[in-house]
């Protein structure tokens, strides 16, 4: 944990030190162990963040759909919503086969373009997307077909690692055989996922923010991190938006 906290911060980071791999492959090693991850900060602050902005749209009897799913760490929650569907999309097998164990009756695809070509228009009355949109190269292209599958009056909840903070240095991280990997990223600004929405005549209805502060300060002091942990208090590292189609 340390070391994925110093590598989330870090502008001066060694490329040696962590194996960059492409997301597909990286999540597909992943798999095995990613839910067993207790005391994790990011996906500990993604909770809250998702958390809040569920609790304020109302998805009961709604089809939704879940982008970038993994293993369906929010699953749960989201099916105590009464909902009437539940579909999973995600670029890793791996990551899909760990949902299926827990989830078998769901309907679910692997993603392999941008375009969901399978996907009829209008599918869908909320999309959620967790800790997913930095790893989409052609974000545009993507978040264009998002809006294709939404319907009318519908609405889109992202969240994500701040990109401030990716383009400090930091990386999505995890061991794996005592090898440090890291998940390859890009860059996107929340104005910019502002603005490819607009043009898809989709506004802003909430946004979040988590920053480095006394809330999340334990996690740094069971690791013995307090250096970290002061020198970037106050810094953003996750977000939530909750989009509305007007």
């Amino acid at each position: 944990m340390i070391e994925t906290l110093k590598k989330i911060f870090r502008k001066n980071v060694q490329p040696a030190a962590f194996k960059e791999r492409g997301v597909v492959e990286a999540y597909d090693i992943w798999a095995d162990d990613y839910d067993a991850q207790p005391g994790n900060l990011m996906l500990d602050l993604d909770e809250l963040v998702f958390t809040e902005l569920l609790n304020t749209i109302d998805i009961k009897n709604k089809n939704v759909a879940d982008i970038g799913c993994g293993t369906g760490r929010h699953w749960p929650k989201i099916f105590n919503e009464d909902i009437a569907s539940l579909t999973g999309f995600d670029v890793s097998h791996g990551m899909l086969g760990k949902l299926r164990e827990k989830f078998p009756s769901n309907e679910t695809y692997v993603i392999t373009d941008n375009h969901f070509s399978k996907i009829p228009d209008n599918t869908y009355d909320v999309i959620l997307s967790t800790l997913t949109v930095a790893h989409i190269k052609n974000l545009e292209e993507a978040l264009t077909s998002w809006s294709r599958l939404v319907k009318d009056k519908g609405e889109i909840i992202i969240t994500d690692f701040h990109p401030n903070a990716l383009a400090s240095g930091g990386q999505r991280t995890f061991k794996h055989n005592n090898t440090h990997i890291a998940v390859q990223n890009f860059v996107h600004p929340t104005d910019k996922i502002k603005a490819i929405l607009s043009k898809n005549n989709f506004r802003v209805i909430n946004e979040i923010e988590k920053r480095v502060d006394e809330t999340v300060r334990h996690y740094y002091q069971v690791q013995n991190a307090m250096h970290v942990y002061e020198k970037f208090k106050g810094f953003p590292i996750i977000y939530g938006i909750h989009f509305g189609r007007e």
